[in-house]
């Protein structure tokens, strides 16, 4: 935060509040948080990961509410050549739903609700 310009040690720095401005959510919540009160909900951190020009996955790892583990690097759309979808090639819903382990009699289910939310009804062309 203070590499980003916010001054955030003194209360009357106006830090806390340019912060909370530039990101759109309350003073008080930026005050929480940096004071180990309370953790912010999932949107103030992503309001917040804008604000601070910092990937929202980091955020969430610093922040202890998920591990690297539970956010692979290569686990967006268009994949990663380390992690065996390469040059904008996609998972399958299929594929994704065995690489995650989801059990086999689950699968069926986990694909049909993945397909809901891709933006060309689930066809992944490779």
């Amino acid at each position: 935060m203070r590499r980003r310009g916010y001054s955030i040690d003194s209360p009357r720095g106006g830090g806390r509040s340019r912060l909370a401005d530039d990101a759109g959510v309350h003073r008080a919540a930026v005050s929480r948080l940096l004071q180990r009160q309370s953790m912010p909900d999932l949107e103030t951190m992503r309001r917040l990961a804008v604000a601070l020009e910092v990937p929202l996955r980091d955020v969430l790892i610093r922040s202890g509410r998920l591990s690297e583990s539970d956010l692979p690097v290569g686990a967006v759309p268009g994949g990663n050549p380390g992690n065996g979808a390469a040059g904008g090639e996609r998972l399958t819903p299929e594929e994704a739903a065995h690489r995650m382990g989801v059990p086999p009699e689950l699968r069926e289910t986990f694909v049909k609700v993945v397909q809901q939310f891709l933006p060309d009804g689930g066809s992944m062309n490779r």
